[in-house]
């Protein structure tokens, strides 16, 4: 008996709340054969199903919105076994299990509405930058406000430094000067690569580089410009016919800020400084004022009090709060740091907010399956309609690289790639926030062990699977580097290495490919150690073949019964030898 959620439940995806499913296992070698159906946290329903001439097959309506897991109970003259996923977590191709307590389960997401993002969004291209670390739009090269015990490099050229106390913390940021001018000045450039919207790590007021230890939410950071600079940046991407993403930080402040204020460094009324502070119930104090709730203990970022509805208020209660500002001055989305460790009250009255601007998007920073995540002991039902519209896809990221450097099989990487497709609402899957690299991350070069053949893989891998392309600034100009800070050096203008940007600017030209939009399907096989990637729109298919090996690869359809195109997709198939780390790519009308 089998069963494989890929081709036997359908329709496949995330559902509509009173869906009704349809459940195909395959074979005979059974007396009866028992969907096993439950949402979490209810008790599970058996549903009996019918017997065919080569298959079992029955359907069932799933009611409520939520999370669904199911498997089945294969009765036999031996006695009863398990039908369950081969591989825990992952859709696919199933399993038999003696044991019932060792056996995992399918997952259903079942969604109160689909997700909806919006038409800019869904095949945007989408370049992220570092402020400080892009670059200087000031004719002399000086940098805007140096802020107080800090320090500028000497050259564009160095590598940043920190400089730590004994505790491991930050003493004296650094600073190269990169500002909003010099990112108007390079947007013919950017948009030139192929890509349609920026997004900004935060640009706020605050102590830091990085500005994550926010000061003032209502302040562009002087280093960066002003707020007329800002509003020229705004309309001179609106005018390219391209948007902005803004990274929103909501879930802590600076030590160093208007709210805490712990140095005094701002008129009084800090948290810090005064226990009936306007914002005292921002935050938690163990002990006043020097020993408070912080982010993963970090004393620089006192965390927000999640149950505080005032900062809520302060962050998304209308038209003149810190959202509704600012996305008022024209911000087409916004980023949420730290999605998980936000209140999903709180989430859900940030998108209300949202949802009254026309065409805005709320991404979030997660690391994981988003579909299923747990986080603080409690489930987070980010994509039932009513929170994110997309998330940082680190779960391809990781596929993608784990793959190009032979570290993960073509075979299970797919298996994960279809998994994501069946647990995520279409729009989610289809537009992901999808980088290879980030300011979290160390260098996609590096980690590719400075393999330009490596990196040309996962380049073009990432372009022909669905997502949301978004470059982290340098990458495609072949900046190395490890973890922070390492990952976070200034853009090497007039230094970039041209086989790099070549790499980058073939994927920009196939991904203009129409085969290649949100709206294409999308599935894949393997070939031996080979991964096939096959897009599909109309008529039109492209199909990509890679080859992680260190020797030639050949492959030659057809394939064998079971794999996942449709008789349309495997005519589009030809037989082609790849080499060594490396890939074929070509349409078929």
């Amino acid at each position: 008996m089998r069963y494989d959620s890929f081709l036997d439940r359908r329709p496949c995806g995330a559902l509509v709340v009173n869906t009704v499913l349809h459940f195909t296992v395959r074979g005979n070698d059974a007396d009866e054969v028992l969907l096993i159906l439950r949402q979490e946290g209810q008790a599970a329903q058996t549903i009996p199903l019918a017997h065919t001439a080569e298959a079992f097959e029955g359907s069932a309506t799933i009611g409520a919105a939520g999370l669904w897991f199911y498997r089945f109970a294969v009765v036999g003259p031996g006695g009863t076994s398990v039908l369950a996923p081969s591989l825990a977590g992952s859709g696919g191709p199933s399993g038999e299990y003696q044991d019932e307590n060792a056996a995992p389960w399918y997952q259903l997401t079942v969604v109160q509405r689909q997700e909806t993002v919006p038409a800019w969004y869904e095949n945007a291209r989408i370049y992220h930058i570092f402020g400080d670390r892009f670059n200087n739009g000031n004719a002399d090269g000086h940098v805007n406000a140096p802020k107080p015990n800090t320090f500028l490099y000497g050259q564009l050229t160095d590598d940043p430094y920190y400089i730590k106390d004994a505790a491991g913390e930050v003493v004296r940021w650094d600073f190269y000067g990169g500002n909003l001018q010099g990112i108007i000045q390079k947007l013919d450039l950017i948009q030139a690569r192929g890509f349609t919207a920026l997004y900004l790590s935060p640009i706020f007021e605050a102590a830091s580089n990085h500005r994550y230890d926010t000061g003032d939410y209502f302040k562009i950071d002087p280093v960066l410009g002003t707020l007329a600079d800002f509003k020229a940046l705004v309309a001179a991407v609106h005018a390219r016919g391209m948007h902005l993403i803004l990274d929103g930080v909501f879930n802590h402040v600076g030590r160093d800020s208007r709210y805490f204020n712990a140095f005094g460094h701002y008129p009084a009324g800090g948290a810090a400084q005064d226990p009936a502070s306007p914002y005292a119930d921002w935050f938690t104090f163990k002990h006043f004022p020097d020993d408070y709730a912080s982010w993963w203990g970090v004393l620089d970022l006192p965390a927000i009090n999640k149950q505080s509805q005032s900062f809520h208020d302060f962050i998304a209660g209308g038209p003149d709060s810190v959202l509704g500002y600012w996305t008022g001055l024209g911000v087409d989305g916004w980023r949420l740091d730290v999605a998980d460790e936000l209140d999903l009250a709180f989430l859900r009255q940030i998108r209300r907010l949202l949802d009254q601007y026309p065409e805005r998007v709320l991404i979030g920073e997660v690391w994981e399956d988003a579909s299923n995540k747990i986080a603080y002991g409690r489930r987070r039902p980010y994509l039932m309609g009513e929170m994110l519209q997309s998330v940082m896809n680190y779960p391809q990221r990781a596929l993608i690289l784990d793959f190009a450097a032979g570290r993960q099989a073509a075979a299970l990487v797919l298996q994960k790639l279809l998994t994501l497709q069946e647990n995520y609402p279409a729009a989610v899957f289809a537009s992901n926030f999808t980088s290879l690299g980030t300011h979290d991350t160390p260098r996609v070069l590096t980690v590719l062990d400075n393999d330009l053949a490596r990196l040309a893989q996962a380049v073009l891998l990432w372009t022909v699977l669905p997502g949301n392309q978004v470059l982290y600034y340098g990458d495609e100009a072949g900046l190395t580097g490890g973890s922070d800070p390492q990952n976070r050096k200034f853009y090497p203008w007039g230094r970039e290495n041209a086989a790099v940007l070549a790499i980058y600017d073939q994927a920009a030209q196939w991904r203009r490919q129409p085969v290649l939009q949100a709206a294409a399907a999308f599935t894949g096989f393997t070939f031996g150690a080979g991964l096939g990637i096959v897009r599909t729109r109309g008529a039109q298919s492209l199909v990509a073949l890679f080859n992680p090996t260190d020797a030639p690869l050949a492959f030659a359809p057809p394939l064998a019964a079971g794999a996942y195109l449709t008789p349309g997709q495997q005519a589009s198939l030809r037989a082609e030898t790849i080499a060594p780390h490396s890939q074929v790519l070509y349409l078929t009308e």
